[in-house]
């Protein structure tokens, strides 16, 4: 697979609505029934740039968008790429305290916010338009009388496109600045990888703000229709899922689907491609999913930072162990501490590097410089790779356990305890220890309907299959894990919930 080269003139909305396209075709259905057609995106995103302009963007500045999923709302993402400005996707789900950290941060030029959350934009001091869930607000009203065309701002490759803040499961969130080149790249090739031509509908379920990359632009780097609802609940997919192609989710949306009887092969017959990601997939889970739908899910891995920089290929060999092969044009390497690389199937550190890197972290030249080794982006993320490229992810390099010397990688142990009968779920995290420094825990959700779950017993297993460094010292039992807005587990709540486990 060749790789993807972006033009000089590197402006995104040039690069992925192709103006040959059917303007009768369906750009996008929403869920109230609202269509966009092709032929109507040029004309509605060049009012909404007017309307920008007018406003004071330009090229470079800040427009951030606090908005529930919509038409238009993906609409106004185009229509920054139309201006040159710099996008800023918040989840409209933050507490007032996050966006307001987000907007104290970034100081946008211009925010357009759904009208729930007027009150904490005012409260931040910056300018803004509404935009409701239901394609209304000052945004619409004041944009019809704007021109429909205008003219495109050149945007070289290297040239910020949005600033995406990462979604803070360790910390507060970082502004990281994406370029033109990185996001055009990165559509393209997963457009590539996975297939995605104008034959196709995504069924869009993933938040808005974090399904923006990775979702939305290959399937408009495509030309694929899209099918896009509010969020995600399993009625609303498996009613939606006849008239699509493709659908992407966190390992949650499958587990819920699957925990319904109406989702079947039959269903399925009409789609052509799932892909997870963003958490790891338990092996039973993937393998119960092949069996029931009779397809394989396809996997990927991404960060904030860098978006997608792996994937799995249509063709190629799918399993629940891997997330695939880097994007073509870019590499991944694994290496120690000293940056030293390491034998394949050793673990180590994974690093990427791709044709058009991550910019930095805004306003921090330290933190940025600190992110690149010799012009490779340190994930901060523990992995390998086998002998054929693929890579295998073992967590975040903050998840490292290290008790009594030794490390202990959660994702293995994880796999262990999800093994065990009446486990729905689980979360390895380190937690102090007197004599350990640090003492391996486990989290455990379990399964609907189980009972009896004996955690003496559990921890007596697993002494069969791990090394008794790695078993866990203590499972604890909870209702439901603590989820980011991506379905991730909050492995810092869960540390600071359990943090003294031990002592005493």
């Amino acid at each position: 697979m060749p790789a993807i080269t972006v033009p000089d003139d590197a402006n995104v909305f040039a690069a992925l609505i192709d103006p040959a396209r059917d303007p009768n075709r369906v750009f996008m259905e929403n869920a109230d029934g609202r269509v966009i057609r092709f032929g109507e995106v040029s004309i509605v995103t060049a009012r909404y740039a007017g309307l920008l302009a007018s406003e004071g963007v330009g090229k470079a500045d800040f427009v951030a968008g606090i908005l529930e999923k919509s038409p238009e709302a993906v609409l106004l993402y185009l229509a920054a790429c139309r201006l040159g400005a710099v996008y800023v996707p918040v989840h409209i789900g933050l507490t007032d305290a996050e966006i307001g950290h987000i907007l104290g941060d970034a100081r946008p030029k211009l925010v357009i916010c759904d009208p729930t959350r007027e009150s904490v934009v005012r409260a931040a001091g910056c300018r803004h338009l509404t935009l409701d869930a239901g394609g209304s607000g000052s945004l619409i009203e004041r944009s019809e009388t704007m021109p429909g065309e205008s003219a495109l701002q050149s945007v070289a490759p290297s040239d910020p496109n949005a600033m995406v803040y990462t979604s803070g499961t360790t910390g507060r969130p970082k502004g990281a600045l994406l370029s033109a080149g990185s996001v055009i790249w990165n559509a393209r090739s997963l457009a590539s990888c996975w297939g995605i031509t104008e034959t196709d509908t995504l069924l869009h379920a993933n938040p808005m703000a974090y399904g923006l990359f990775g979702t939305t632009t290959p399937a408009l780097a495509g030309g694929a229709a899209m099918i896009l609802l509010p969020k995600f609940e399993a009625g609303s997919v498996l009613a939606a899922l006849p008239r699509a192609t493709i659908f992407a989710g966190v390992p949650t949306y499958y587990a819920r689907l699957m925990a319904d009887p109406r989702f079947d092969r039959a269903l399925c017959a009409g789609m052509r491609l799932f892909v997870t990601g963003s958490a790891p997939m338990r092996p039973d889970a993937f393998e119960a999913f092949a069996a029931r739908t009779g397809h394989r899910l396809l996997d990927r891995y991404g960060l904030t930072e860098v978006l997608i920089a792996t994937s799995n290929r249509l063709g190629g060999s799918r399993r629940p162990d891997t997330s695939g092969k880097p994007l073509p044009g870019s590499a991944i390497r694994i290496v120690d501490e000293q940056g030293e690389l390491v034998p394949a199937g050793t673990v180590g550190m994974i690093e990427l590097r791709q044709p058009y890197p991550f910019l930095g972290y805004w306003q921090d030249p330290e933190k940025t410089a600190q992110a690149f080794r010799d012009g490779w982006f340190r994930t901060g993320d523990f992995g390998r790779l086998d002998a054929q490229g693929y890579v295998s992810v073992l967590g975040r390099g903050a998840d490292l356990i290290i008790s009594g010397g030794l490390n202990v990688y959660p994702r293995e142990v994880e796999a262990a305890v999800n093994a065990l009968d009446g486990v729905a779920e689980s979360a390895v995290i380190g937690v102090p220890h007197a004599d350990f420094g640090e003492a391996v825990l486990a989290v455990v959700q379990l399964a609907g309907g189980a009972e009896g779950f004996d955690t003496s017993a559990a921890i007596a297993a697993l002494k069969r299959s791990l090394a008794g460094y790695k078993v866990p010292k203590r499972i604890e039992l909870v209702a439901e894990m603590p989820r980011n807005t991506l379905g991730k587990i909050q492995k810092n709540l869960l540390k600071a919930r359990f943090e003294g486990a031990f002592r005493g």
